[in-house]
């Protein structure tokens, strides 16, 4: 599959700091898994994803919505041909899934 070994960013997206690189190992469509390598600066917004994963384990779907709802307005995924339009990314310790696509996503 394309997307084994390819480097994907993390970056904030008012001044475009890089907060990490996944490193795609297992591509199960339409999630890609990865070697997450985070930067010092993502400790920042290491609690985002605490938090959101929290609520997610608890089933708490609307406080997960909402919570993911900060992410998504201040970071951006970074893919080897460039920012995507919309992304659902997980960080657990040292590995992070996502998905993504160059459309938004439909919210219906």
């Amino acid at each position: 599959m394309g997307f084994l070994g390819e480097h994907w960013r993390l970056v904030r997206e008012r001044d475009g700091e890089v907060l990490g690189e996944i490193v795609i190992d297992e591509a199960d469509f339409p999630w890609l898994h990865g070697r997450f390598e985070p930067t010092a600066a993502f400790g920042a917004v290491r609690p985002w994803f605490e938090e959101s994963s929290a609520l997610l384990d608890a089933e708490e779907y609307e406080r997960f919505d909402a919570s993911y709802e900060r992410i998504a307005a201040a970071l951006s995924l970074v893919a080897p041909a460039g920012p995507v339009a919309e992304f659902l990314l997980h960080v657990d310790g040292g590995r992070a899934w996502f998905r993504w696509s160059d459309e938004p996503f439909d919210e219906s």
